[in-house]
């Protein structure tokens, strides 16, 4: 009840930490506990703790399995003593370091009043481990500690360097930043995307080779090439997302399981884009799924995935799926952000009238010349498109085996169509039933007639 909305939230191994909008940071304390026989049991948190005020942002390890994170950084505020002999006192910025399983503060480390930072990311080891610090005015500065030391009581000075994005190109404003272990992404005022890899096989993964990749120099900053403005990414560990102002969502990196939702198994080297979906409200990339919360034209909420589904990462389809399918998950209609980690699946529910996506109509000219036409780029503009993309999964369900495996490709069809939330619905309902009525008929070959 204290909590002036939320606008972020961090799950750790044990807890949740959420940050309301007048930075106030919460501790949910035992949000989840693991039983006897290792399995997840979800209960109401027991008590909640105001881990401290005047919090700008915080973040942790950058991995999804939340068994890394064991400190909580937290850029903060606060009022430092002015002049010996003099009662003023000046606003300066901070991090301070928690640990996760008690909220105990184990270092802080405090910048001059002429420094002023919105935004903190993660990159790196637990023993080199650098501090991205985003400047209001869209400069990075980047410093390193090593998390191993932490917890000894002791002081010594950390040298804030200006990190090489913003030396070697100092016209650009950075306005985010998003990071995994290996790689960091920075979006422009302008929608531009800068890239740095730090390993050669997560290099590879993103770019299908290494011919531009440089050991030596891993800060070298990447520009993506991109057709339009981008508005907000999600990177995982080897793929990434990316939406422009035009609503559409590109992928690129590692497909192995299927992650990048283009409804194959193949690597992509450049941003590709997903047809079928548009306008979502959050994306998220994880170890090798994705996810996606979308809105329906009747304004309900539904959370569409792809990737990996072992470990219930995509509940409701356990096998997984290379094309983004609507989830087994009531979502709240007000949910506004997602993040899941190794073990459980997250929605934060939260409404602020200033930070929806506002999307921008794609020019007509742009719409008619688009490349890969499919069935969710809108019929009326290619309707030859349209019919060559039926003709296409009418090839694959007759490419099936069985008859069961026929009804998993229908299933997944319908959610690549740009159908309304109800007529999904009531397509997965209804091919459903025909399942289950069909569970009498062997596992050999089906036939047309059968």
């Amino acid at each position: 009840l204290l909590a002036h909305g939320n606008r972020r939230f961090l799950p750790t191994k044990d807890h949740v930490f959420i940050l309301d909008y007048v930075g106030t940071l919460f501790f949910l304390k035992n949000a989840l506990v693991s039983s006897t026989l290792g399995q997840i049991q979800w209960k109401r948190a027991c008590r909640y703790v105001v881990l401290c005020r005047g919090a700008k942002d915080f973040a942790s390890d950058p991995r999804c399995d939340t068994v890394y994170r064991k400190y909580l950084y937290v850029l903060a505020t606060r009022e430092q003593p002015g002049v010996v002999g003099t009662t003023s006192s000046r606003a300066c910025d901070c991090v301070e370091v928690y640990l996760q399983s008690s909220g105990q503060r184990v270092f802080k480390m405090t910048f001059h009043h002429s420094m002023s930072f919105k935004q903190i990311v993660l990159v790196g080891q637990e023993t080199q481990r650098a501090l991205l610090l985003l400047t209001e005015e869209g400069k990075i500065y980047s410093l390193v500690v090593n998390e191993t030391q932490l917890d000894q009581p002791r002081s010594y000075t950390v040298q804030l360097a200006l990190r090489k994005v913003s030396r070697c190109l100092p016209h650009l404003r950075v306005t985010c930043m998003a990071s995994n272990q290996s790689s960091t992404l920075y979006i422009t005022d302008q929608g531009g995307v800068y890239f740095e890899v730090h390993t050669p096989g997560v290099y590879r993964d993103l770019f299908g080779t290494l011919q531009a990749f440089d050991p030596l120099d891993q800060q070298m900053p990447l520009a993506l090439s991109l057709p339009a403005k981008i508005l907000f990414c999600a990177l995982g560990y080897n793929h990434l997302g990316l939406v422009d102002e035009f609503g559409r969502i590109f992928m690129q990196g590692n497909n192995r399981y299927g992650q990048l939702g283009t409804g194959d198994k193949m690597d992509r080297g450049e941003p590709t884009q997903v047809h079928y979906l548009q306008c979502p409200i959050a994306l998220w990339c994880g170890l090798n799924h994705s996810l996606v919360l979308s809105q329906g034209s009747d304004f309900s909420k539904e959370l569409l995935g792809c990737g990996c589904g072992a470990g219930g990462r995509l509940p409701g389809w356990p096998k997984g799926s290379a094309s983004f399918v609507k989830l087994h998950v009531k979502v709240p209609l007000c949910a506004c952000s997602l993040c899941s980690t190794r073990e459980c699946l997250y929605m934060l529910s939260s409404h602020d009238i200033e930070h929806y996506p506002a999307y921008r109509d794609l020019p007509a000219s742009r719409v008619v010349g688009s490349p890969e036409p499919s069935l969710g780029t809108g019929g009326s503009q290619d309707p030859w498109g349209a019919a060559r993309a039926c003709e296409e999964y009418l090839s694959q369900i007759h490419s099936c085996p069985t008859l069961q495996d026929r009804m998993e490709k229908m299933k997944e069809i319908v959610g690549w169509m740009p159908l309304m939330a109800a007529q999904k619905d009531f397509f997965w309902e209804a091919l459903d039933m025909l399942q289950r009525a069909a569970g009498g008929v062997g596992p050999g070959p089906s036939t047309p007639e059968s």
